[in-house]
């Protein structure tokens, strides 16, 4: 049955992503970390469906507070999911849209892109470091090298990136075939990508602790004393954090 087709999938290729991906991953958590004992902030983008990724580790029960998610609205599949595939494919506005934030170079930049060829990932990581961050990329290495950048500069992301995770999805991320149906189906990005933010997350916790350093963490604001906690973290941090 193609539901256990799936999970079978998944595991194995969960298992190719910590076994092949560690050292990036906790390549990218030191870079966090060190941005989170800077009080400063870890911005995390994405187009399309890919704005999941940002959304996962802002403003949630259990997670860092210092995480900027830059949710921009003209790359949202909200109103019209094809508008925003037409604006991921404009070079020059993501850019710009990093100027209008509140930004360091001590801040760490999180860019996820399965494909990595569109305009909208490579401006905003060639942006992200003229201002003087490091660039963590979430991509899938198989799907990127069978495209053409679609950047003046002829770049992916892979090429602009800091630190490089390989996302282990397919070509094409779908993954289950099925006979009388001509297109593969159930992409897997979104599993694999999620465990490696929420990972990033975990380790960059325990290293600013190995530091001397208590992170922020939002607690649930279904808790008795989560509204009063998280008010205290949104006071500090919401000059850094937009979407606060």
């Amino acid at each position: 049955m193609m539901q256990n087709e799936l999970y079978r999938i998944v595991l194995e290729q969960l298992d190719r992503q910590f076994n092949e991906e560690s050292d990036s991953i906790e390549s990218a958590a030191q870079l966090c970390a060190k941005s989170v004992v800077s009080d400063r902030v870890i911005h995390v983008f994405g187009c399309g469906h890919s704005q999941m990724f940002a959304m996962e580790v802002f403003y949630r029960a259990g997670g860092l507070v210092p995480v900027n998610a830059l949710l921009i609205p003209h790359l949202a599949l909200f109103p019209k999911a094809k508008l925003s595939t037409l604006q991921e494919r404009i070079e020059g506005f993501a850019g710009e849209y990093l100027k209008l934030e509140n930004v360091s170079k001590e801040d760490t930049m999180i860019i996820v892109s399965v494909a990595g060829r569109n305009a909208a990932v490579i401006d905003m990581a060639i942006e992200a470091k003229r201002m003087g961050m490091h660039v963590i990329a979430l991509t899938s290495m198989q799907f990127s090298n069978e495209v053409s950048s679609r950047h003046s500069s002829g770049k992916k992301l892979a090429d602009v990136a800091d630190v490089l995770i390989d996302i282990k999805c397919d070509l094409g991320d779908a993954a289950l075939s099925l006979e009388g149906v001509d297109a593969k189906f159930c992409g897997t990005s979104t599993v694999l990508g999620m465990t490696v933010m929420e990972s990033i997350i975990a380790r960059t916790v325990e290293l600013c602790v190995d530091n001397g350093y208590t992170p922020p963490i939002y607690v649930s604001s279904n808790l008795d004393k989560g509204d009063k906690i998280n008010a205290e973290y949104i006071k500090k941090y919401s000059s850094l954090i937009s979407c606060l």
